[in-house]
């Protein structure tokens, strides 16, 4: 028996691969606050796509909304289309926590008396993938509040939104 034989590197357990890219594309559930006595309940879905440099805890995001409703009679409509940064960490059992701030640019339908149909608009919240048996894939689950300014006056809306994450 060679020395080499004998001194044989221990195996290694529980390394996971770290992806440079996310994928998602999910349900999302929005409450849009028109003006202060007025709300908007609106369905829809949510796309995304992270991508962190050298597979780090801190990434480019980018992000697209669009959702659908109805009021007073009238189909109502809101997109949201944001960039921005997003912090991640790696949790127990192939669990993954984030963090992010995103802005852009959004758009409501109909058109008002009360002013335009775009405005900025911005992202700020966090949520959980919880990874599958196929390593690539996992479920996410994100609480968000949004951000806009439509009618003279400020909007904060909260958004939850879940579905698939696709890791490459």
């Amino acid at each position: 028996m060679s020395e080499s034989d004998s001194e044989q590197a221990p195996p290694v357990y529980g390394v996971r691969p770290s992806y440079a890219w996310q994928l998602y594309a999910g349900y999302t559930f929005f409450r849009f606050y028109e003006v202060p006595t007025l709300k908007n309940l609106e369905n829809g879905f949510d796309v995304d796509m992270v991508y962190f440099p050298h597979a780090s805890w801190i990434g480019v995001e980018g992000d697209l909304m669009a959702t659908f409703g109805s009021q007073a009679g009238c189909i109502s409509k809101f997109t949201l289309a944001t960039g921005g940064v997003r912090f991640r960490w790696a949790g127990p059992r192939g669990t993954q926590f984030f963090l992010h701030g995103i802005a852009g640019g959004s758009h409501f339908f109909p058109q008002t008396a009360y002013g335009s149909q775009n405005a900025f608009g911005y992202e700020m919240g966090g949520g959980m993938d919880i990874s599958t048996h196929h390593r690539r894939m996992a479920y996410r689950f994100e609480v968000d509040a949004v951000g806009t300014r439509y009618f003279g006056t400020y909007q904060y809306s909260p958004k939850a939104t879940a579905g698939i994450v696709f890791n490459f």
